[in-house]
């Protein structure tokens, strides 16, 4: 597949995939500089989480690539914009460009066709989930999530787990849906009796 330009947001914490939204509010200038830069040519910016958190930190090499969507202007030319998933990407090498934003030259992954999880798997993973989240206090809609198609609801709950960035990034590198089922239902067993959690991680809930 051939490769492409994308410029980053460098994000620790914060994973989007394919298919799914993540609100962001923008106020660094730059990445305000990117923001608009991207509504001027095609509204597309890559999420990728930093590997630490000092400045310029190396980047892990899998991130999402998104399209702005919704897109609210306020002053000071800062933006709350809604970022909708498009293709996870792997980097090839960071650009060496003039822009205060980063850029990396990116191939696109292609995402398996037509993925289902067995029924023992899914309810295995229902199993945990439930666990997990009565330990940690959470209220969760179960009737909701019950409905959710199998890569929606494996995807939708590894972007917003309140897990460590390391654990989050394991699981949006994950190449298939099944495995990523298989290593949620091993972190909801390990991190299940921790109470450290930041419940205000990525500001989004399990509707």
């Amino acid at each position: 597949m051939a490769s492409t330009r994308i410029s980053i947001f460098p994000l620790g914490g914060a994973v989007i995939y394919p298919g799914l939204q993540l609100p962001l509010h923008i106020f660094e200038p730059r990445y305000c500089a990117m923001v608009s830069d991207a509504l001027a040519r095609d509204r597309r910016i890559g999420i990728i989480q930093p590997q630490g958190q000092i400045e310029n930190a190396p980047l892990f090499e899998i991130g999402c690539l998104g399209r702005i969507g919704e897109v609210e202007a306020l002053d000071n030319d800062r933006y709350n914009i809604i970022l909708e998933g498009e293709s996870r990407f792997q980097i090839l090498k960071e650009l060496d460009v003039t822009t205060p934003f980063r850029q990396v030259e990116a191939e696109l992954i292609e995402e398996p066709a037509n993925q289902q999880l067995a029924a023992i798997e899914r309810a295995g993973f229902e199993r945990e989930a439930q666990r997990f989240a009565e330990l940690q206090g959470y209220t969760v809609d179960w009737e909701t999530v019950t409905r959710l198609d199998d890569v929606s609801l494996i995807n939708g709950v590894s972007q917003i787990v309140p897990f460590d960035p390391a654990s989050k990034q394991a699981l949006l590198e994950c190449s298939e849906v099944s495995q990523r089922c298989e290593l949620l239902i091993q972190f909801f067993q390990f991190f299940g009796h921790q109470s450290d959690f930041d419940d205000d991680d990525n500001g989004a809930t399990l509707q």
